[in-house]
This record gives structure tokens, C-alpha cells and sequence, in this order.
């Protein structure tokens, strides 16, 4: 069965969709799935056609046509995107709704028309009232819709209710590192903050509360890991609350070295203005036995149990995170056990094997009858 893999960014973009559609096409492939990657180089130098580990890809870009609004490079887009469709022959469309390319797979979808599965990673907001708007004619035409967290789907069904009959959550994950995680280390303990730099992660709110942090255990450290417009700013914040060297810029982490880095620390944190549609930091953290202490939005509750794998606090609410940090830098034992519990739910809730068979199960039945 071929299936186009239509997604916003891909590699060598790193961030949460990134890595998991990187691990998700290595293995589905597996499964018997001929994939083809339909995605966009953003701001980067990339070939237009590529390669990721055998599996073909192809880079437009789509946002530059579109923001230009010159006809003629939105009409060369869409004809590259119908001549690739007229090529592969696709039995299914796997579209990731997160931008705006979403418009030219409206426009060309009926060029060897095929059934289309759309992937809702983002809490949804808006216009979906709103039959004429993109985002909502999306949602019209797909077959069927995923959501990667409850909080996904309820918001999508009480703005578009007919969605309900044909849509379903398939929680986000992610396969295992194998690399076993060490005792949580109080001496000194380390904060961790992974992610992209910018205000709707909420650093800032952490940095505020790592100087009330350390007045009751001196010696704690933060790591932030990630890189954006926001690290100025961040900087700006640290040197006014005499931080100082309390805290190290990582910079950009490869995936394959998140695992270790999280080995590193005692606490993963994770502050979000934005309601996070699910939060893989929260998992790669549970996976390595580290306890979170997230922000109480989006589908962080989902992935974070509050009281059992880590602890909740109100959004914006730097105050209550640092005495969520303090309880846990207080109490050893219960950072630990935790943080064990963590690891025990992210195999039993959210399984790699049953993501995959889960999505697999919907190729073949929304794919198998174009075969």
C-alpha cells in the first residue's frame, strides 16, 4: 500500500513532530507500507527531492508561496504536488494538520483521489464554524480524523460535533531509547527545560521559579536544552534575578542524545503558557524514570499523572512551580517513586507497538480498498 506522508517539517528540522515522524515512517515501513515524505525545507537550504533512510522525500515550500501570494509560484507549487500525485499513485494521504500547506491538498486532492487520514497535533481554535475556512473544508473531506490526546479531540468535537462518528484518539509515543535510566542524583539536583525557546514554553516562569528554588536547596542547577527567538530574552531574565552561572544553554539536542541528557538531571519541567495538544518531553521523561512538573493545559494531564508520575501546578503560576520543585527536592523518596511510576505508565499507556498497530489498522482499512 503506498501511502503519502504529507507533514509540515521533517528531518533535519528537530522538535516534537520531527522526531516522532522520523521513528513513526522507519517503522511503519516495516509493516509492508510503501511511504513517500511530502513536507517543506522551511527557512533551510534542502534539496527539493531527498532521501530519509530509503524512503523517498520531496520538499516544497509551500508557506513561501502562499505568504508571497504571487499566483504564479502557488500555481507551480500545485502543479509539482498533482504531478506527484499522478507519479506515486498514493492509496492514502496521511496529512498532519499544523499549517498552511493543508490548502494545496484541497486544491490537487481530487488528482487520483484517495482517502485521507488527518492527524490533529495541535489544540484546534477558531474558525471551525466556519464551512469556507481551510482548516474547516479539512476537516470536511477527511475519511478520518486522529487526535494525539483526549484534550485534542473534545476541543475538536464541541466546535465541530459531526466529527464525532469518524474520529478517534491515538495517543502519541514514542519507541523506547533501551538506555536504562541511573538513580535520580540530589547532589546537586538539575533541573531540566527542553524545548523550543520561545514564550509560549513558559521558561521564562521556570527561571523565576528556580531563584525561589534556591533559597531553600542552594546548589540547584538548570539546563536548557533547545534554541529560538526567545534565548535573548531568557538571558536578559537570568542576569536580572543574579542566576548567574545557575544555569547552562544546551543549545540544540539530537534526538538521539535527549535520552542521555535527560539521564543528566533530576527533575524534567515543564512550564507551557500554551496548552500542549500532548507533550512528548513529558514522555521521553517518564520513559527515563524522571519525575515532571508540568503546567495543568492541553493534554500535559494526559501524560503527566498528578500525584503518581509527577505534579501539576496552575499555568503562570511560577509560585506554586517552585514549591512543587521544593516538595519533590524535599522529599528524595517520593521524586523517586514517581519517577518510577512514570516509566511503568509510559510502557502500559503510551506502547510504541500499540501506536503502530493502531495507525497500521487504520492504513488498511482506510487504504485497502484502493489497493
Amino acid at each position: 500500500m503506498r501511502v503519502l506522508y504529507w507533514v509540515q517539517r521533517f528531518w533535519p528540522h528537530i522538535g516534537g513532530v520531527e522526531v516522532h515522524s522520523a521513528q513513526f515512517v522507519r517503522a511503519i515501513r516495516e509493516r509492508g507500507f510503501e511511504l513517500t515524505v511530502l513536507t517543506s525545507p522551511g527557512d533551510l537550504d534542502l534539496p527539493a527531492a531527498d532521501s530519509f533512510e530509503g524512503i523517498p522525500m520531496h520538499r516544497l515550500r509551500f508557506e513561501a508561496a502562499l505568504s508571497s501570494g504571487d499566483p504564479a509560484r502557488i500555481v507551480s507549487v500545485r502543479r509539482r504536488i498533482t504531478a506527484l500525485r499522478r507519479e506515486l499513485g498514493p492509496h492514502l494521504v496521511h496529512l498532519h494538520l499544523t499549517d498552511p500547506s493543508v490548502f494545496f491538498h484541497l486544491i490537487t486532492r481530487h488528482e487520483r483521489p484517495c482517502p485521507t487520514l488527518l492527524s490533529l497535533r495541535v489544540m484546534l481554535e477558531g474558525d471551525l464554524d466556519r464551512n469556507e475556512s481551510v482548516l474547516s473544508k479539512a476537516l470536511s473531506a477527511a475519511e478520518w480524523i486522529t487526535a494525539n490526546s483526549a484534550a485534542v479531540l473534545t476541543a475538536l468535537h464541541a466546535q465541530r460535533p459531526e466529527t464525532a462518528g469518524r474520529s478517534s484518539v491515538i495517543h502519541n509515543a514514542l519507541d523506547p531509547s533501551g538506555l536504562s535510566p541511573p538513580p535520580l542524583d540530589f547532589s546537586p539536583p538539575t533541573l531540566l527545560l527542553l524545548g523550543r525557546l520561545v514564550r509560549d514554553k513558559g521558561f521564562d516562569l521556570a527561571l523565576r521559579a528556580l531563584a525561589d528554588v534556591i533559597r531553600r536547596h542552594p546548589a540547584t542547577r538548570m539546563i536548557v536544552a533547545g534554541d529560538g527567538p526567545a534565548r535573548p530574552e531568557l538571558e536578559s531574565l537570568i542576569a536580572e534575578l543574579g542566576l548567574g552561572e545557575r544555569v547552562e544553554f544546551r543549545g540544540w539536542v539530537e534526538p538521539e542524545r535527549v535520552p542521555a541528557l535527560i539521564n543528566e538531571t533530576t527533575l524534567v519541567i515543564m512550564p507551557s503558557r500554551w496548552p500542549e495538544a500532548f507533550g512528548l518531553v513529558a514522555l521521553q521523561a517518564a520513559q527515563q524514570a524522571r519525575p515532571v512538573v508540568a503546567a495543568r493545559v492541553g493534554g500535559l494531564p494526559e501524560v503527566v499523572a498528578d500525584g503518581e508520575s509527577g505534579v501539576l501546578f496552575e499555568r503562570e503560576n511560577h509560585a506554586e512551580l517552585a514549591r512543587a520543585i521544593v516538595r519533590l527536592l524535599d522529599e528524595p523518596r517520593l521524586a523517586t517513586r514517581l519517577g518510577e511510576t512514570g516509566r511503568r505508565l509510559a510502557g502500559e499507556r503510551f506502547s510504541w507497538t500499540q501506536h503502530l498497530d493502531a495507525y497500521a489498522e487504520l492504513y488498511r482499512r482506510l487504504g485497502g480498498r484502493w489497493g
